[in-house]
């Protein structure tokens, strides 16, 4: 029996050749990433704001070492058409999502049905990916240590939505595009 080449590549042989990284590609890279110590150390920690670092992510994905001051989060957001990961490297976070598939576009307000609400905590070494159009918010609830995590998505952001919630209404308040972050 022959083998095209094609299909005896690995995995990391074919993203190599052009394909696009997978969540779990990018879980990876975030996992790698927060294992570099003096790259983590590196990072400028304000006691007020979280500040950010952009990284070279693995096959043209967006990448980010962020620094998580004590109480600090996002808000509710999504990260549009990107799939993504994230991983704590120093301190502990806590993930709010949603577990339901959310419409992409063409609304303002929606009412969520019990149930969808997800929590993660996030210690250092722990992680998650996630694909399109996943909700969330993140938060360093520690009243007295930072958190440092690292972030990776594909395609690089082409925005990012911004909600507000109130109960089980969740209302789009905001577009970003990476002009706003960058």
């Amino acid at each position: 029996m022959s083998v095209s080449p094609t299909e005896s590549e690995s995995p990391a042989a074919a993203r190599a050749a052009g394909s696009a990284p997978t969540q779990a590609d990018l879980l990876d890279f975030a996992r790698r990433t927060a294992a570099d110590t003096p790259l983590i150390a590196s990072l400028p920690l304000d006691p007020q704001g979280r500040t950010w670092v952009r990284l070279e992510g693995p096959g043209g994905s967006e990448a980010w070492l962020i620094g998580w001051p004590p109480g600090t989060g996002t808000g509710w957001h999504d990260h549009a058409d990107s799939v993504g990961a994230f991983l704590t490297a120093s301190g502990e976070l806590t993930e709010y999502s949603l577990a339901a598939r959310l419409p992409s576009d063409g609304w303002k307000t929606l009412e969520l049905t019990e149930g969808v609400d997800r929590e993660r905590r996030l210690p250092a070494g722990q992680g998650r990916a996630f694909g399109h159009h996943h909700v969330h918010e993140v938060f360093n609830e520690s009243p007295d240590r930072h958190a440092i995590s690292v972030h990776a998505y594909y395609p690089p952001l082409p925005r990012i939505r911004r909600y507000s919630r109130t109960g089980p209404v969740l209302r789009l308040e905001q577009v970003e595009r990476p002009e706003d972050w960058q």
